[in-house]
């Protein structure tokens, strides 16, 4: 008796195995409830429901009768648009764009602390500005494929970022691999808590930048390009010319003997002492301005954290304060720094009126 029960149940666990597998078709029935209802009726069979008879027999069907509503609800939740696992899955694969971001979040966080894990081991933070330009490429041309790379926006401000995050990552690498390390992480860099904070701000400056970019890629109704695209594209194309040319000056001026332990004040850092950070600052206003147009949802504009932050964050707390406090660390002493600093914009590189430059 006990082997036929036994193979009985066998039987029955086969076959709820392939229901399982199928999908819903209508009312939200799936193998889950196909399961609370085949669980049911087993019972029922094996004669613990129906006689009202103990606590075992009282467990079983209520037990049963919940695994069948909790079965239904779920397998709902699972095969409709507005259920949280649903809206999750379908995100990966190009589906609802709430749930897409934070898919991209977490690719976004998975990249950096595990770049961090690594750095903090070795203490170096030599390939820092490695993966943050990888960071940004991984989720733009992420986004761009999964969310269906059609429509002339999405190829354009998926380019437009591309560009600026090799053209940038090569700078930065380069930089550090011809100077041996990078200041800002010499007091952080053995400090593994710290350092950690150092890898999730780079993240949350990724996934916060690329917020307008998320939203396009991610949309299924593209808006063709107009002429207001028109002053996204020049602010964009300004911004990084700005940002390249200050670079080059900059690098230009470091390869020459003669400036060694000197201060820049030539070409656009004879107008800023920011010029990069001024450029950067258009591009990502740049991308926003020609992303903005089309948004297909009111609520994709509180993107516009995407310049706003990286504006934030260049002006008083990763960018320009650093490098205030180490030029004031360098030359501060130095008239001539200070007759620099007075009469030099911080950041617009707007021509001087009177040229009271000391030798």
């Amino acid at each position: 008796m006990f082997h036929s029960l036994a193979n009985r149940v066998r039987l029955v666990a086969l076959n709820l195995t392939r229901k399982l597998a199928q999908p819903a078709q209508g009312g939200g029935v799936t193998g889950l409830s196909l399961l609370a209802r085949r669980s049911l009726l087993t019972s029922r069979r094996l004669g613990l429901l129906g006689r009202g008879r103990g606590l075992l027999g009282g467990t079983a069907a209520a037990g049963a009768f919940m695994w069948q509503d909790a079965g239904a609800a779920l397998a709902h939740g699972l095969h409709t648009s507005s259920g949280l696992l649903g809206g999750a899955a379908a995100s990966l694969f190009g589906g609802r764009l709430e749930m897409g971001l934070l898919g991209w979040l977490a690719v976004d966080l998975g990249i950096n602390w595990a770049g961090w894990a690594v750095a903090a081991a070795l203490k170096t933070e030599k390939f820092y500005d490695l993966l943050g330009s990888a960071s940004f490429l991984t989720l733009t041309v992420g986004s761009l494929v999964v969310g269906g790379a059609s429509g002339a926006r999405k190829l354009v401000v998926s380019g437009m970022v591309a560009a600026w995050a090799v053209r940038l990552g090569t700078y930065l690498v380069t930089r550090v691999v011809k100077t041996g390390g990078d200041a800002r992480f010499d007091d952080v860099k053995e400090q593994p808590g710290k350092f950690f904070v150092y890898w999730t701000m780079q993240a949350v400056w990724v996934f916060v930048s690329l917020l307008p970019v998320l939203c396009i890629n991610g949309g299924r109704s593209p808006v063709p390009l107009g002429p207001l695209d028109a002053l996204g594209m020049a602010v964009y194309g300004l911004g990084l010319t700005l940002e390249v040319v200050a670079d080059w000056q900059k690098a230009a001026w470091k390869a020459r003997p003669e400036n060694k332990g000197r201060f820049i004040d030539e070409g656009l850092w004879s107008l800023s002492r920011h010029p990069n950070y001024c450029g950067e600052m258009m591009i990502w206003w740049g991308v926003f301005l020609t992303c903005a147009p089309g948004f297909g949802a009111a609520w994709q504009y509180v993107s516009v954290a995407s310049p706003v932050v990286v504006m934030l964050l260049l002006r008083y707390v990763s960018g320009v304060p650093l490098l205030e406090e180490m030029g004031e660390k360098r030359w501060g002493t130095e008239p001539a720094f200070q007759e620099y600093k007075a009469r030099t914009n911080l950041l617009l590189p707007l021509p001087r009126f009177k040229d009271t430059h000391v030798n």
